[in-house]
């Protein structure tokens, strides 16, 4: 059967108690959800809430875990520093906020699982900081980035392409409308993300068209490669009753550009549609500036100024693929995804007890608290 998925929410703790309480008046727990990715360590840490969940702590870091590897099959010992650097302090922030390891999820995606030593690495990290990370498949980190952004989906839309662009490589994940939410149609990875991709094509110093192009032509192969039709899916494209949903650095970068943000603003970029003409007059801006340019960009950075135009380049691929006239821009994704399914299943027991309670025959319910 399809997984059919419903529309969690993320709000951010900025403006709210640091305490929150759940349903039934006691203190909530605290969750941690790490992702290890092949550019970034990303780390949220939350409370449940009645829509989702609220952030109370975050941490990320461009750590380039696969810097070299789809040159050499395995990680840098560089990479693997400045990554086991990233986790320590990760470690050390689950510790001051009192994440119990039993709602901690850490997992670790395309560089660990393409590299020869990938589980060695995981193992140093295990016996170093006591993070146990576990090197999750495409199809689980697909799932996963659908599930912490669905809510960014067009209530009005048949069906969605969300879209996860990473380091080392792109989860692409069709959606269509199953009642109240949206179900699974099918899905795919493309063995090309914004480290691999600009590995694959440094920019030359007269870089132009036929670079950005070549780059462009590259990922349109990956996803030619995959054989996804969806053509009932396709048809709703065409007929402008779907649209994607792009969750990355890159593309939150892209929307940063967009908004010409002075520095990067999580509040106007997570939810923000875009054009498709404004993805690419962005794209535009940052081939115009230059390397040294896109370094100075405060939503780019000198971490990113090499990557961004790759994760341009990803998007363009795909929207030429799957021509759609809006992209709607998630600054959330498999971190959320992580939070929600914890949530989930941690509420499951108590449904349960509550469900054996009222149906023990005394003529009363048990106690029980909102969903």
């Amino acid at each position: 059967m399809p997984e059919t998925h419903g529309a969690p929410r993320r709000r951010d703790e900025r403006s709210q108690p640091s305490r929150q309480r759940d349903a039934s008046g006691r203190d909530a727990p605290l969750y941690g959800a790490l992702d290890l990715g092949t550019n970034n360590c990303r780390l949220l840490i939350a409370r449940p809430a009645r829509e989702g969940f609220r952030v109370v702590d975050s941490f990320s870091r461009i750590v380039r875990l696969g810097e070299g590897l789809s040159r050499t099959g395995r990680l840098d010992d560089g990479a693997m520093d400045r990554a086991y650097e990233a986790l320590a302090l990760c470690a050390e922030r689950l510790a001051r906020k009192g994440v119990d390891t039993d709602r901690l999820a850490a997992v670790a995606t395309q560089a660990c699982r393409a590299a020869d030593n990938g589980a060695a690495f995981v193992e140093r990290v295990r016996a170093g900081t006591g993070l146990s990370l576990r090197i999750i498949d495409p199809a689980e980190e697909a799932r996963l980035s659908v599930e912490g952004c669905i809510n960014l989906i067009d209530p009005a839309a048949e069906a969605a392409l969300v879209i996860d662009v990473g380091g080392g490589s792109t989860e692409m994940s069709w959606l269509r409308r199953a009642g109240d939410g949206y179900e699974t149609a099918g899905w795919m990875s493309a063995p090309l993300g914004v480290v691999t991709l600009a590995e694959r094509h440094p920019e030359p110093a007269d870089s132009g068209d036929d670079w950005y192009e070549a780059m462009v032509a590259d990922m349109g192969a990956a996803i030619t490669a995959g054989g996804i039709r969806h053509d009932d899916i396709r048809a709703l494209f065409a007929a402008d009753r779907a649209h994607l949903v792009g969750t990355s650095g890159a593309i939150t970068s892209l929307a940063g550009i967009h908004l010409k943000l002075p520095r990067y603003n999580r509040d106007r970029v997570d939810g923000l549609w875009m054009t498709r003409a404004e993805c690419e007059a962005a794209a535009d801006r940052l081939k115009a500036l230059g390397p040294s340019g896109r370094a100075r960009e405060a939503c780019i950075g000198p971490d990113r100024a090499d990557l961004v135009l790759a994760g341009a380049a990803i998007l363009e691929a795909i929207q030429r693929a799957w021509p759609s006239e809006r992209v709607r821009v998630a600054d959330r994704g498999l971190r959320e995804g992580l939070l929600l399914q914890m949530m989930r299943e941690a509420r499951r027991p108590a449904r349960r007890r509550r469900r054996r309670g009222r149906s023990r025959g005394s003529g009363k319910s048990a106690p029980s608290s909102p969903a």
